[in-house]
């Protein structure tokens, strides 16, 4: 079964998911929607075929679509993750996947209508080898102590934003910035090896805005905390870790993942970096491709990917409240 696959946005990251679907030998890209013609022609002549270009959604939705890929602003998500799934369709929505945890709460209640739809958060980094490679040695680590995330990488966009203009991935009109968009990656991982923390409150930089910039962001758990450093606004060098009492588990950076060694606090050190995928969303697209062809067998691997998507959604509505940051789409 090929799953025909549409998208939604033409950027960088929508060219590299349609890629990766692609190189999985699961999908064919049929469709491609945008609100301008020409934007969305020239994103479909990237690839071979004769993908077709909409620029009405619904003509879009009724194509004959088996999963869409959202990429659009993250403001943008909600209104057309229900637009999809009204439809019958499956969807991919890119990271961050709401604006809040009440529009997540309404669309988990839509998709109790429609029982054959999967929902699905593009977090590519915990679908890849060198994530599955931290998962396992977490696993087997006597104590966690505590840990730090780093994931702060100067924005393209900054510059515009000095130069006075709102690019839309620094303006909380499109529920972006820091936490939103770099934040995603470290607490995305926390919650995937450590669970759902007790308390998380953010330390946010502001710009004139009133986005986030950068910020510091601190999960608690039971026996340890975990602290979170993302920005859009600097570069960092620093690496991330995972602390145990003497061993140490470190990763050159929690969002790109590309070295990952252990220390066992004997003089040991053990490398577990793993072969490096042709395209980073690789492992994310054969894992939703995966649980669409059979959906039986995979169920409870899909109910899990959920709760976690929910539970960082919940987690990062928490940390932005903390901050004081609110976004319009709170309000509707």
């Amino acid at each position: 079964m090929t799953l025909r696959l549409g998208t939604i946005g033409t950027n960088w990251i929508t060219k590299m998911f349609a890629d990766a679907a692609l190189l999985t030998g699961h999908y064919s890209l049929q469709a491609v929607y945008s609100r301008h013609q020409d934007s969305g022609a020239t994103f479909a002549n990237n690839f071979a075929g004769q993908q077709a270009v909409y620029t009405d959604l619904d003509a879009f939705l009724t194509s004959g679509l088996d999963v869409v890929y959202i990429a659009s602003p993250n403001s943008l998500h909600y209104e057309q993750a229900k637009a999809v799934i009204e439809h019958d369709i499956n969807v991919i929505v890119e990271k961050s996947i709401f604006s809040n945890s009440a529009e997540y709460e309404d669309i988990y209640q839509l998709l109790q209508a429609h029982p054959k739809v999967h929902l699905f958060e593009g977090a590519r980094h915990i679908y890849t080898p060198n994530f599955k490679a931290i998962e396992e040695k977490v696993a087997q680590m006597p104590v966690i102590a505590g840990a730090n995330f780093v994931y702060e990488k100067y924005s393209s966009r900054f510059d515009a934003y000095l130069a006075g203009k709102e690019p839309n991935i620094l303006t909380r009109e499109f529920s972006a910035g820091a936490l939103t968009d770099l934040g995603v990656y470290p607490i995305y991982a926390a919650l995937k090896l450590f669970g759902l923390p007790k308390e998380q409150v953010y330390f946010a930089t502001r710009l004139k805005n009133g986005a986030d910039g950068r910020g510091t962001a601190v999960l608690r758990y039971a026996d340890f905390d975990v602290t979170a450093q993302f920005g859009k606004m600097s570069n960092s060098y620093a690496p991330s870790e995972i602390l145990g009492r003497r061993d140490t588990l470190m990763v050159d950076n929690i969002g790109e993942l590309g070295e990952v060694t252990y220390y066992d606090g004997s003089g040991n050190v053990e490398t577990l970096t793993q072969p490096r995928e042709v395209n980073p969303m690789l492992g994310e697209a054969e894992t939703f491709a995966k649980i669409m062809r059979d959906p039986k067998l995979y169920q409870t691997d899909y109910e899990q990917m959920l709760l976690l998507s929910q539970q960082v959604n919940l987690v990062l509505t928490a940390l932005r409240q903390s901050a004081g940051i609110v976004f319009p789409a709170d309000w509707r």
